[in-house]
C-alpha cells in the first residue's frame, strides 16, 4: 500500500513547509505543487480514505475539518477563492486520507 504521508512526511524522511501542526493534523505546502498555492492537510493517524473513517475517529475528523476551514478561509481572504478536494477509490493514488486546498493557475500536469 502506497502511503507517502506515513513513510515520508510524518516520519520526517521528507521535510515539508508546515502551515498548521496540531495534535492530530498536519497541513503543509505540497511537495510537488500542481497549483500556484497548494496546501495538503492530513491526519497524523493513518486513515485510508474519507469513506473509511470510523466513528471513533470523529474527533480526528473534526480537527481535520477545522484545519481545512482555517486554511480555506485564509486562502479565500487572500485570493478571493480556493478549491478544497479529496480523492477516493482509484482516484486516490496515495492511500492515506488527504485534502488539497489550492488556488491559482495549474503549474504542472
Amino acid at each position: 500500500m502506497e502511503d507517502f504521508y506515513c513513510r515520508e512526511v510524518l516520519s520526517g524522511n521528507t521535510q515539508v513547509e508546515t502551515v498548521v501542526d496540531t495534535k492530530n493534523v498536519l497541513a503543509f505546502y505540497h511537495t510537488h505543487p500542481f497549483y500556484e498555492e497548494h496546501i495538503v492537510v492530513i491526519p497524523k493517524k493513518h486513515i485510508t480514505s474519507f469513506i473509511t473513517v470510523k466513528e471513533e475517529e470523529s474527533i480526528i475528523m473534526s480537527e481535520v475539518l477545522s484545519v481545512i476551514k482555517e486554511i480555506a478561509t485564509d486562502m479565500n481572504d487572500k485570493f478571493g477563492a480556493c478549491t478544497v478536494s479529496t480523492n477516493i477509490g482509484d482516484y486516490q493514488t496515495n492511500k492515506h486520507m488527504h485534502w488539497h486546498i489550492h488556488f491559482g493557475k495549474r503549474i504542472r500536469d
